[in-house]
């Protein structure tokens, strides 16, 4: 056995899983699922180094195109992020998407991190008048409302307050762990969604809940979750902390 096989590094396909020529998905659809398995199976960490492209192409016998288009398409999720002049590494910061209608706990598993709810309330009552005008309800409708504090492995990241219409769920308790499951579930989850966000500064109180400090830099997000029929289905705000989330979004010329 000669010197070279004997210091040959183990290839990241050794690691990771290789690619089937038999498989008909195209090779770069093959490689993004590998890497984002190993992502969501832990066993690619937060701030891990991606070898650079022309290493992928050697490990999994690709052309460096195919690595670059796998590798764009895990930037774009959020699941990869590229440093200047340092290289490609697993996220760490989670970026929450505004071009796919997804829950926190969704976006939280799909990066590889686990995510838990500690809840503050869960309530039913009639809608009040901000609700009515966001729900598009009768005044004396009846709403459920749940806040809750998210977390991913452990960590504070966001405070959420939820208001339901009535008719989307047969009781508060219905929810258990993901919101957009329970609504799945009734054949109410939303299938499009208006978003708006804005900077602010953490409340004493809210510092208080997400374990950092009053004034600290936060994003508020504010969603509107409608049905296939045009009805409304949710109206969330949320306040993720900005040390913690970033925010992007795809855009595409249309001219």
């Amino acid at each position: 056995m000669s010197l070279d096989t004997l210091t040959q590094r183990p290839t990241f396909a050794d690691t990771l899983g290789r690619l089937s020529k038999d498989d008909p998905a195209p090779l770069y659809l093959q490689l993004q699922r590998v890497l984002r398995e190993a992502i969501q199976n832990r066993r690619l960490h937060q701030d891990d180094a991606i070898p650079p492209e022309r290493d992928l192409a050697e490990d999994f016998d690709v052309s460096r195109i195919t690595v670059r288009k796998a590798i764009d398409g895990l930037v774009s999720e959020g699941l990869l992020t590229r440093r200047r002049g340092a290289g490609t590494f697993v996220a760490s910061r989670v970026e929450k998407s505004f071009s796919k209608l997804s829950s926190f706990s969704e976006d939280m598993l799909s990066r590889g991190r686990k995510p838990h709810s500690e809840w503050v309330y869960k309530s039913a009552g009639a809608v009040t008048p901000e609700e009515s005008l966001s729900l598009g309800l009768s005044p004396g409708a009846l709403v459920y409302r749940f806040h809750r504090i998210r977390y991913a492995d452990g960590q504070t990241m966001a405070l959420e307050y939820s208001t339901l219409p009535g008719y989307c769920l047969p009781s508060p308790e219905a929810v258990t762990t993901s919101l957009y499951e329970a609504l799945e579930k009734t054949g109410h989850r939303p299938v499009r969604a208006l978003q708006r966000l804005r900077a602010v500064a953490f409340t004493a109180e809210q510092a208080e809940r997400l374990g950092v400090k009053p004034g600290d830099p936060g994003l508020f997000i504010e969603r509107r979750g409608f049905l296939s029929d045009g009805r409304a289905a949710e109206f969330t705000q949320s306040y993720y902390r900005g040390d913690a989330y970033d925010v992007v979004a795809e855009l595409n010329d249309i001219s």
